[in-house]
């Protein structure tokens, strides 16, 4: 790990909080909303956004662990109230759904 990374990652861990879908929805509607799978740190593609470490960020985009909000997704969030850990790393506000016991298979 870099020396500037290591400094990026716990300002990151500190800037993360848990939030509903009522205070994203006007990132949503700006077209900036990123979703970020269960299967990702969300910390750790918030320090590759913040330095611009593009090949990871191609990787889960080809994946599919990392791709924009849609409207399928807009609407399943408004009719769900999912709680999300999210983290702006502007101008995208990155978040990743709370896995609840009842949405676990």
């Amino acid at each position: 790990m870099t020396d500037q990374k290591e400094k990026i990652k716990p300002d990151l861990n500190e800037e993360t909080g848990k939030v509903v879908w009522q205070e994203l929805e006007r990132h949503y509607a700006r077209g900036v909303i990123i979703k970020v799978s269960i299967n990702l740190d969300l910390v750790e593609v918030a320090t590759c956004f913040t330095e611009d470490n593009k090949e990871p960020i191609e990787r889960w985009l080809t994946s599919g662990d990392l791709e924009r909000a849609f409207d399928e997704d807009a609407k399943r969030w408004s009719e769900d109230d999912p709680l999300f850990w999210a983290v702006v790393v502007a101008p995208w506000v990155l978040v990743q759904e709370i896995e609840t016991p009842d949405a676990l298979h």
